[in-house]
């Protein structure tokens, strides 16, 4: 019936059902089976799923023949995400009316969406031969050639359509705008420079967007080698945007200059023109060397310290990658030390004085200077000096908190954030940086209170920032779990992010249709490209290395049940420790079920507020998700599937990152696949041939090659040999010791193959994995190389890993990994009193 039909599309779905009641009361039609169909397409959006099915099955069986049922049957499949059944049935229906407009829409947009572009193509050409009049008809099958790459093609139809489109030239319209701008993009692709030229001049004027005009001329003007003319389209945008550097790049590419002064005196020119403007200043700053560049530097320091400009060091840091420029040092000491005597930046100058915020900002400088250098005493002292004589300033507490987080002390750091976001509490960025700071301390609890300050009111933090798809702080929050030993909690962050991409995904389905219609062709082909790599995106990369990894451990050492876990802790306890721990235990489990409670009174207070708004809009649903629970998910039956899960993405979309192939040899190693180990480490190999962590997993990968085929064998010998070149694993190991003799990542690795190989060594192993001498490099993992002294990977070592703790101790005593347990905090976060600050001394001597 009609009636029903138009109740689906007006989402008055009640009125739906008694519609088909009515025809289906009716002996006569009671098996009707477009009439099934359609009710429980209807039953499908009141979310009640498995009725639905029962109904449009039931509904397909008695009219088989019907293109109803089969799209009715596609679309109940589309709605619960199955795409490729979708198409099936898309497919079927098609073949019982092939020229059905509606059915062909929507399979054109399951081809898109699953990218089927063959397929999406085909379906574009017969809908266009259906409705050659429609825009959405042209443009649809131009973009399918374009995605193609069949960019001729796809220029040919713009054109045709671009002919229809009565646009007076005088008239500037919006989407006529954006069809000449998405042709223009098409042409750059497919590299004709003169074409996209000639094309942007001859509609420059029906063309909204003026910055893009200007950058594609200047592009294409430097591609065609038609320099003079890219030099005056650059000068222009120049003095649009003085800031932007790409722009003074395309200057530099139009005027090729010869030398070094050419080069600074263009510089010199636009800073004259642009006074105010940072860039022109700048730039010159990354290529002069010597004399010159401390005379330029001087000069950019100078106006900056004068005006008080925080993100100075930001501006400079990319300096620090040449040792050369580090003398920024002592320029800025040398501020320092004059500023503090006579207020200005050198004693022999005369001028006007400096104001004491001049000083304030040099102090902060500084402070940042020497953080960055690792020199952290000389960074706490600099900026406890500026604290000390303006206590007031966020900036200070901040760069406070980071240095004490280079340090290795992050309740500390936390603290001092804590500080920083109490002088601003209307102020989101350094709320969830301190949010941060607290989840990097493990102080999970602490973070969710400092969120709940910019979260919805009436629901708890964590699951309004998961309804926002906060991934910074969902990420931030596995890996605290994940160190805290609560697997559960981190898995369930893990997947909460993985749905987050799902979700992003598939939102895209809305825009197939509606970038059409408004002609945003442009940002609907950047959307579809983005959504392709999607899960390369560095939160996915996170949430699936930390779920891997924790899946790896459950499948190394699986949780026992509670009651199980109770059993074995209560052994080999006296009586009143015995007592004293089942009452924390009954303390625990009381505060546990109050928790729980109080959950589930929120959760079913939700739901109803939900039905009641579903019950009064008739809105369509997906029904309810899932529910991820903690305990079910760290007890999980095969860890190694679900780590797999994690990891797919990964191999297909960040194959160019080495820990992607090492992820995979680990999950492939304990589930005793030879061939798959040997492709992930290949991979590695490609990508980096001295990787610790990849030699660690070649020696294992060779050590237990033992009992295989003999196929299988040749196989991993032939191209093992590539690697090892025919050396046993013993003295492969030495070598890889001593080419890295310097790096104590490489010695932990060699060290701990080392005893693996033959735990007789212990003593030489331990001996190379705790060397601290003043040449080794990349100092920050020491509390790593202790973690394994302390877990058991180098045996019974109690009186090494204590004495290396104490040298540690002596190079970062400010470090809590290397304090002894006696002195290391509770692990309680108490925020400080920000007015005691004016009166604490300075904790170093500069």
């Amino acid at each position: 019936s009609p009636s029903i039909l138009k109740c689906y599309e007006q989402k008055q779905y009640k009125n739906g059902l008694k519609f088909c009641k009515m025809i289906l009361s009716n002996p006569k039609f009671a098996e009707h089976g477009e009439t099934l169909a359609m009710k429980g397409l209807t039953l499908n959006c009141l979310g009640k799923k498995e009725d639905a099915y029962e109904f449009v099955r039931k509904g397909l069986r008695n009219d088989v023949k019907s293109h109803v049922c089969w799209h009715v049957y596609g679309l109940l499949q589309r709605s619960d995400k199955k795409y490729d059944e979708a198409i099936k049935c898309y497919r079927n229906a098609l073949k019982l009316d092939k020229d059905n407009l509606q059915i062909l829409r929507d399979l054109s947009l399951l081809q898109i969406q699953m990218r089927d572009l063959e397929g999406y193509r085909e379906t574009r050409y017969q809908l266009l031969q259906l409705r050659p009049t429609q825009r959405a008809s042209w443009i649809g099958y131009a973009i399918a050639y374009h995605l193609l790459k069949d960019y001729d093609m796809a220029l040919k139809l713009l054109e045709e359509f671009r002919k229809t489109q009565q646009v007076p030239p005088n008239k500037i319209d919006y989407e006529y705008s954006e069809l000449i701008l998405y042709q223009n993009q098409v042409m750059r692709e497919a590299d004709f420079f003169q074409e996209s030229l000639d094309h942007i001049e001859t509609y420059e004027r029906q063309i909204c967007d003026k910055l893009m005009i200007d950058e594609i001329k200047g592009e294409m003007l430097l591609n065609l080698g038609r320099l003079e003319e890219a030099a005056e389209i650059y000068r222009e945008l120049i003095d649009r945007n003085a800031e932007c550097w790409s722009y003074y790049e395309g200057l530099e590419k139009a005027l090729q200059p010869h030398s070094l002064e050419e080069r600074l005196e263009l510089y010199e020119e636009i800073s004259k023109q642009h006074p105010r403007a940072v860039s022109p200043r700048r730039l010159p700053l990354n290529f002069v060397t010597g004399e010159k560049f401390r005379e330029l530097l001087d000069k950019f320091l100078r106006v900056n310290f004068s005006k008080g400009c925080p993100p100075l060091f930001t501006t400079l840091k990319s300096l620090y990658y040449s040792t050369e420029k580090v003398t920024i040092q002592e320029l800025v000491i040398s501020y320092e030390a004059s500023l503090k005597t006579c207020h200005l930046f050198s004693p022999d100058e005369n001028g006007e004085l400096e104001p004491p915020t001049t000083l304030l900002w040099v102090r902060y400088f500084l402070a940042q200077h020497f953080d960055k250098l690792g020199q952290f005493s000389l960074a706490l002292g600099y900026i406890n000096s500026a604290v000390t004589s303006t206590p007031t300033l966020i900036e200070l507490f901040y760069l406070k908190a980071k240095i004490y987080k280079h340090v290795g002390n992050l309740k500390e750091a936390a603290r001092w954030m804590d500080e920083a976001q109490s002088l601003d509490t209307a102020d989101r960025f350094i709320n969830s940086k301190c949010a941060k700071y607290m989840l990097r301390a493990n102080l999970v609890k602490e973070a969710e209170e400092m969120c709940s300050k910019f979260t919805r009111e009436g629901t708890s933090a964590t699951e309004n920032l998961n309804e926002m798809q906060c991934m910074w702080f969902q990420t931030e929050c596995a890996l605290a779990f994940q160190r805290l030993g609560r697997y559960g909690e981190a898995l369930k962050q893990c997947h909460e992010i993985e749905r987050h991409f799902f979700e992003i995904t598939d939102d895209q389905f809305d825009f197939h249709t509606y970038c059409m219609r408004k002609m945003t062709l442009r940002a609907y082909v950047d959307l579809l490209r983005l959504e392709d790599v999607l899960r390369k995106h560095a939160f996915y990369f996170k949430a699936a290395r930390s779920a891997i990894e924790i899946y790896l451990k459950l499948h190394d050492n699986p949780l026992a049940s509670e009651n199980k876990e109770q059993e074995v802790n209560s052994e080999n306890l006296s009586a009143k420790e015995l007592k004293k721990m089942l009452s924390k235990q009954r303390r625990a489990q009381k505060k546990a079920k109050l928790e729980e409670e109080k959950k589930h009174a929120e959760r079913e207070r939700q739901q109803k507020s939900q039905k009641k708004k579903r019950d009064e809009e008739e809105e369509e649903t997906s029904g309810p998700k899932e529910e991820l629970v903690p305990e079910k998910l760290e007890r999980v039956e095969n860890p190694l599937e679900e780590a797999i899960k994690f990891l797919i993405p990964l191999k297909n979309l960040a194959a160019d990152n080495i820990d992607t192939h090492l992820l995979a040899f680990e999950i492939y190693f304990r589930k005793g696949k030879f061939l798959l180990m040997l492709q992930s480490v290949k991979r590695a190999f490609a990508i980096g041939d001295n990787n610790p962590w990849l030699h660690e997993c070649l020696i294992k990968f060779s050590k237990c090659g033992d009992n295989l085929p003999e196929i299988v064998n040749k196989v991993l010998t032939q191209e093992m040999e590539k690697i090892f070149i025919s050396k046993d694993l013993e003295s492969f190991n030495e070598e890889f010791l001593k080419r890295n003799s310097t790096s104590i990542r490489h010695l932990l690795s060699g060290a701990k193959m080392m005893y693996f190989l033959d735990n007789s060594r212990q003593e030489k192993a331990i001996a190379i994995a705790t060397r601290l001498d003043e040449a080794m490099r990349d100092r920050n993992i020491l509390t790593t190389v202790l973690d394994f002294l302390r877990d058991g990977t180098f045996g019974e070592c109690h009186s090494q890993s204590e004495a290396y703790r104490t040298a540690c101790h002596k190079m970062f005593p400010l470090a809590t990994a290397f304090m002894s347990p006696s002195s290391d905090e509770d692990g309680c976060f108490a925020p400080m009193n920000h007015m005691a600050i004016n009166h604490e001394v300075l904790t170093n001597e500069i």
